[in-house]
């Protein structure tokens, strides 16, 4: 199916999946991939003490990435190689991106499940998305996760975030082997956001840039916690 312009696979999990979901985990996936890469993590997580939980995996739109020398890829917003010390942000790809995250958040509120039971997620590029839209999101979400990624458009979040979200629970986690996005990074994240006051569960692992067991395994406990019904 389509929603906003995005395409999405959806898979129900956790209790009775013939029941209405009572909770909504959005997952954004990383440069190139698309919704399918993250349906096998989702499989293996365990969330019968949840409930059914939906979880919707949208595809990134297909765009130039000069980073890749202009190849077409699907990519939430475009990657200029670094100069120096310095990067150069695709603002407008990033806030073009947040708006159709946007988009699917106010889709489950639209389909029965608040956005208080509502998880942003996202691997890498997808991390990037989650972490600004979801601090953006003019409704209280139930959290954010961040996989091997980082905070885009640091120094606005401060004066862009809302209050719904100043205080959502946040799980970030990245690889200390990373050449991709390397742990520096999801460092600095982590601390511009604990100095914003967002309370950050932080985890790292002996890993490149990609997702382990272990990693799977605090994920599971986390998103039972931020999760368990009142």
């Amino acid at each position: 199916m389509t929603s906003h312009t995005l395409e999405t696979l959806e898979l129900i999990t956790g209790g009775n999946s013939a029941a209405a979901p009572v909770a909504s985990i959005v997952v954004l996936h990383g440069l190139g991939a698309d919704g399918n890469d993250f349906v096998p993590i989702a499989q293996e997580l365990d969330l019968d003490a949840v409930g059914p939980v939906r979880f919707v995996f949208p595809s990134a739109p297909v765009r130039p990435v000069t980073l890749n020398g202009g190849y077409e890829m699907r990519a939430w917003y475009d990657i200029h190689p670094p100069i120096g010390q310095s990067r150069r942000e695709d603002e407008a790809g990033l806030r073009e991106s947040c708006a159709l995250v946007q988009g699917l958040l106010d889709r489950e509120v639209a389909r029965g499940v608040p956005a208080s039971r509502t998880v942003l997620m996202g691997f890498s590029q997808g991390c990037a998305m989650t972490l600004m839209a979801g601090l953006r999101a003019p409704q209280r979400l139930a959290g954010l996760v961040g996989l091997s990624g980082y905070l885009p458009l640091a120094a606005s979040t401060a004066s862009e975030r809302t209050p719904a979200n100043r205080d959502v629970p946040i799980f970030l986690a990245h690889g200390t082997h990373d050449p991709v996005v390397v742990v520096q990074r999801g460092t600095e994240s982590r601390d511009a956001l604990q100095a914003l006051g967002c309370p950050v569960e932080w985890h790292t692992y002996p890993m490149e840039h990609s997702v382990c067991a272990q990693e799977v395994a605090d994920l599971n406990e986390w998103l039972v916690r931020v999760l368990a019904v009142a």
